[in-house]
């Protein structure tokens, strides 16, 4: 997100980073035990800006197993006549070899939502980090939004954010045999970009001083700043960075070299600390977001304040995606795609309206299997060709799933878009389908979706 400042215009932006535009000429449509679960599946070593019943990441929704009727024992009657019994009687029903398996949590809170409902569990807005304002809140209830970012630096301590986020857990639309609750996050990195400060929240050192610590401590220390997030009801770190900012860019990289945001200057050591922190956060019951695929390290502009960010770099095989290949296999939840245009990849879109980067890079060549969700597609200059409307259709059709604006007043033509689109577009369909459960899921990993 954007670069931090402590005056109170910048509170009023969460950060971010990277930014691209898409040339108009292109046309086309714009537009936690439960932890235990997640660690179970990490694999060794491992952004705005950045459960119970037993879901899976890798997979949202489950499978129904129909039972198949097994032939009756003894001689076989001939076909269309019954089988012998006693006279005046029916055949009993052939006996069966199995029972359907119930549907899964997330199934049945998917079957108790309107279809207003599960479009706005795709959804994820800002509020004060102090308070809720009565725009925000109308926004929230208005789009039926399933997600919150707590944005504006604020040294008010954890009681103050304890009284935003219950604020906002009051905001949850009411689902049919299911508790869905609100998902709400921030940037929690460190350094400059930490929103949450004052009593309760440690002071967390820059990623490039995190990244000097052994991996161990870094894990621990991640554990224990995840943990003042959950008990001040923040359940989602916009964290952490997974991009490398090679030793020649770290001064002239805006979005992050300038702000000591990436863990080091080489991909692997990147990995392996990146991946520290974010288990530690999951440790926590706190979720991830590794950020910004494929990478913001090797592009000079910030894509919030600049138009046609493009990295002419990187490759759909970079060795730079090592940092992200390694949140995936350590079972990071969420993964954020950057809006800068990568050129070697797709030269006609930014990250976030790429099917090539969404499905073919991240699900298709990492295996990602959780919630792409995206950067700021609000205030971000970066996105500023295309209308609300055309991000949001344009987020999902290319693979996205939970999309973030921190203009409130977004929400309102966004869903709006995406409701008035899906019954004439069988794409944009089936990716809200896909959707809503891979962002259900993710909740319920935090206790936030509960059935029964």
């Amino acid at each position: 997100m954007r670069q931090p400042t402590r005056s109170p215009a910048a509170a009023r932006r969460p950060y971010r980073a990277g930014s691209g535009r898409r040339p108009r000429a292109l046309g086309g449509v714009r537009g936690a035990g439960l932890v235990l679960g997640l660690l179970a599946t990490a694999g060794p070593g491992l952004a705005a800006c950045g459960s119970g019943g037993g879901s899976s990441t890798s997979t949202a929704s489950a499978t129904v197993t129909t039972s198949t009727p097994a032939s009756p024992t003894g001689t076989a009657s001939p076909t269309g006549s019954p089988s012998p019994t006693s006279p005046g009687t029916t055949a009993p029903p052939p006996p069966t070899t199995g029972t359907a398996k119930p549907a899964s949590c997330v199934d049945r809170a998917v079957a108790g939502m309107s279809q207003a409902q599960q479009v706005g569990q795709l959804f994820m807005t800002a509020v004060g980090s102090t308070g809720v304002t009565s725009a925000q809140s109308a926004a929230i209830t208005g789009g039926q939004v399933g997600s919150v970012f707590l944005k504006g630096h604020t040294n008010s301590g954890a009681a103050t954010v304890k009284h935003v986020t219950d604020q906002v857990a009051r905001l949850a639309p009411k689902v049919k045999g299911a508790t869905v609750k609100m998902l709400v996050s921030t940037d929690q990195e460190g350094g400059q970009v930490q929103v949450l400060n004052g009593p309760g929240f440690s002071a967390i050192p820059a990623a490039l001083q995190q990244g000097k610590l052994a991996t161990g401590t870094l894990q621990s220390d991640a554990r224990t700043w995840g943990g003042q997030l959950r008990s001040a009801g923040v359940t989602m770190n916009l964290a952490p960075v997974a991009d490398t900012v090679p030793p020649n860019l770290v001064n002239v990289n805006a979005p992050i070299g300038k702000l000591q945001r990436e863990y080091g200057t080489n991909p692997t050591t990147a990995a392996t600390h990146s991946t520290a922190f974010l288990r530690g956060m999951l440790q926590a019951g706190v979720l991830t977001s590794a950020k910004h695929f494929p990478g913001l390290g090797r592009v000079t502009g910030n894509t919030d304040f600049s138009a046609g960010v493009t990295d002419d770099v990187t490759t759909r095989h970079d060795a730079f995606l090592e940092p992200f290949r390694s949140a995936v296999a350590a079972g990071t939840p969420f993964v954020m795609v950057s809006s800068a245009i990568y050129a070697k990849i797709d030269p006609n879109n930014q990250a976030a309206f790429s099917s090539t980067i969404i499905r073919g890079m991240l699900r298709g060549d990492l295996g990602f299997k959780g919630a792409v969700i995206s950067d700021d597609l609000g205030a971000a200059v970066a996105v500023s060709d295309r209308t609300p409307a055309e991000r949001a259709v344009d987020f999902f059709k290319a693979g996205g799933n939970l999309l973030l604006t921190v203009v409130p007043a977004d929400i309102s033509p966004m869903t709006r878009a995406v409701l008035t689109q899906m019954p004439k577009d069988a794409a944009l369909r089936n990716a809200v389908s896909d959707s809503v459960k891979r962002v259900l899921a993710a909740k319920q990993k935090v206790g936030l979706l509960s059935c029964g």
